[in-house]
């Protein structure tokens, strides 16, 4: 990932940020972390991948 990438974090998380939640960061594809690691392990997603997996949410 050689390009600054813009995170967004869960609505759920707590207004002090200091719930456990994800953040998501949405460019050609989607990386998913937890926001308390943000240097740690990430999932990555293909775009139809992640719309699939919102699409099973909704």
């Amino acid at each position: 990932m050689s390009h600054k990438r813009s995170w967004r974090k869960s609505s759920y998380s707590g207004p002090q940020g200091d719930s456990a939640c994800i953040e998501v960061s949405l460019a050609e594809d989607a990386i998913v972390r937890d926001s308390k690691a943000t240097r740690g392990d990430v999932l990555a997603f293909s775009t139809p991948a992640w719309r699939a997996f919102v699409a099973t949410l909704a």
